[in-house]
């Protein structure tokens, strides 16, 4: 059983906010994977629930007039990774999120969920920091846009205001048209797993596909927040795509700009490793997924 005050089924996302208004004790729930099993801890027991899980207008992917790619935030992982606009535009984030739990919770578990929930394990969130990605937040002051970098506060903290409900990620065009990424997931089981460390690199290569125009480079569980790490992507700017030295800088730089802790999971030390090693193969698979070749 589980402790929960009462449950209220949103009608429309500004049902759901004068929810939220009018019970200081309540807080969203969509698909339930993360809320429910805080609740089921005594983490969150006696909350009452506000579901926005059944609202058309948070869900699905859609191609704007201007290029942009827009994300549903109640769209779930499985409707992401099998979306014709994201198999064809960003499917690095498809794939991401298909490392997600099993197919009960790709099923049930939403984007917005794993980005809103804070975790810097979220398997979508350092994909969603390469994307350079805005959220669209609507609370009862109205709507605001938040770049993702700035949504992060710190360990499973974020700017979102309990009375606020994620509505929408805009991808825009220029953070996606001509870059191909790859997202690796570390754990010590192939499914069923929180990841020990996730890594997100995407390219994009000059016109003869043989040096690096631009590149990006973020982590999930490498500090307390999903994280980028601009310093060593500008030292791989300009650099030939088979430059291993520069390949080699670029990842060892990412080592100045984390942060990982020692858990259960896995030490300090050893993440510290998966750091270095995964930016490598991160930028190899990019690479070729952009047309460029790798020399071994």
């Amino acid at each position: 059983m589980f402790d929960i005050s009462s449950f209220y089924e949103a009608k429309s996302v500004k049902d759901a906010i004068d929810a939220l208004v009018r019970d200081p004790n309540a807080q969203i729930i969509s698909g339930g994977t993360d809320v429910l099993i805080r609740v089921r801890e005594g983490k969150d027991a006696g909350r009452s629930l506000v579901s926005i899980h059944n609202i058309r207008e948070l869900k699905g992917v859609s191609l704007l007039e201007n290029g942009d790619i827009r994300i549903g935030a109640g769209t779930a992982f499985t409707h992401i990774t099998n979306d014709p606009l994201i198999q064809k535009y960003i499917p690095m984030l498809g794939e991401a999120v298909d490392t997600v739990g099993g197919p009960q919770i790709r099923n049930m578990g939403t984007i917005g969920g794993n980005i809103c929930n804070g975790a810097t394990s979220a398997d979508s969130a350092s994909t969603m920091w390469t994307l350079e990605a805005e959220l669209v937040l609507e609370g009862p002051e109205g709507e605001r846009k938040v770049p993702i970098h700035e949504f992060y506060t710190g360990p499973g903290r974020t700017v979102r205001d309990r009375c606020e409900v994620c509505k929408y990620f805009i991808i825009h065009k220029e953070a996606d048209e001509g870059w191909y990424g790859q997202y690796i997931k570390y754990g010590k089981r192939k499914a069923m797993e929180i990841a020990t460390l996730g890594c997100a690199v995407r390219v994009k290569l000059t016109e003869d596909k043989k040096r690096v125009a631009d590149v990006r480079l973020g982590y999930g569980v490498a500090g307390p927040t999903p994280l980028r790490c601009r310093k060593a992507e500008e030292l791989l700017k300009g650099c030939e795509v088979n430059d291993r030295e520069a390949v080699s800088r670029f990842a060892k730089t990412a080592l100045t700009e984390v942060n990982p802790r020692t858990s259960w999971r896995a030490s300090k030390e050893f993440r510290l490793q998966l750091i270095e090693e995964l930016a490598k193969r991160g930028f190899v698979a990019a690479v070729e997924r952009a047309g460029g070749v790798i020399h071994a």
